[in-house]
């Protein structure tokens, strides 16, 4: 089948085999590894797929790295490993990789977040887009910390099919680690946006991208006072979170924990540079 595949990795000896199961069908699968400490090389190398380690420093340099690659085919369809495609997604890419005389460079397509077993459909934001499925050299990544959004040179367009995204499948342990994490990256973030105090009004009120749209709330939402409690609030309550039961509420916890520890970060930043004590 005439579509490559990216598989962006960092320690996913857990999850990698189910997802390159689930692209068995394609005979360019490329694993992109932030030099992980397990055996997920071993995994993808025995699996038939090319392995490329290359040095992490930001989730938009990464993937701009992984865009820049030689991939076998025109159409390039990428993953993380905890996301799986579902069988309407599949036939939706490879249908698209045979298509000729395509007025898009790009595809946008929403994903499913699963907590403990269950679709988490109201407070996870659902739903939200994401440009995966893409033509490398009409597309470019900027050097963003986290949440990496590409810019697209020409048109896009939407599929209909889902991806399922497992983020708890290393247990809760390695998704605190990882937000952590995140929440250093999007500290340093806000503390720039804060610092200009611009806000994309346009893109709140009036554009059509849903991604654009997303970014611009999110770089609003640093202004806001007691954003832990309103992230809350927004999610189970405004988002319908609170239909997705116990493991909505919990997942909601959860993302109200992530946004206290991003004003924590912003505090310790602020403070180390002004070299007071923390």
């Amino acid at each position: 089948m005439s579509i490559s595949i990216l598989i962006l990795t960092l320690n996913e000896e857990t999850n990698l085999l189910r997802c390159l199961n689930a692209f068995a069908w394609s005979d360019d699968i490329v694993i992109f590894d932030s030099f992980s400490t397990d055996h997920t090389v071993e995994i993808g190398r025995s699996a038939g797929a090319r392995v490329i380690q290359h040095k992490f420093s930001d989730y938009g340099s990464q993937r701009e790295a992984a865009r820049k690659l030689d991939y076998k085919y025109p159409w390039v369809f990428a993953v993380d490993a905890d996301e799986l495609p579902d069988a309407k997604l599949i036939a939706e890419i490879k249908a698209i990789a045979g298509k000729k005389d395509n007025p898009y460079v790009a595809y946008r397509l929403r994903r499913k977040d699963h907590f403990m077993g269950k679709w988490i459909k109201h407070c996870t934001l659902y739903p939200s887009w994401f440009i995966r499925l893409y033509r490398p050299e009409k597309i470019f990544y900027e050097p963003r910390p986290v949440h990496e959004y590409p810019t697209v040179q020409g048109e896009i367009g939407e599929l209909k099919g889902h991806l399922l995204h497992y983020n708890f499948s290393k247990g809760l342990t390695e998704w605190l680690t990882k937000h952590m994490q995140y929440a250093e990256f999007e500290a340093r973030v806000g503390i720039k946006e804060i610092a200009n105090r611009t806000f994309d009004w346009k893109s709140i009120l009036f554009t059509k991208d849903p991604v654009k749209r997303r970014r611009a709330l999110k770089a609003l939402s640093h202004h806001l006072p007691f954003r832990p409690t309103l992230r809350f609030c927004y999610n189970y309550f405004l988002r319908l979170g609170f239909l997705d039961g116990w493991e909505g509420l919990t997942y909601c916890r959860l993302m109200k924990m992530y946004e206290y520890m991003i004003v924590l970060k912003m505090k310790e930043i602020e403070r180390r540079e002004k070299g007071l004590p923390i």
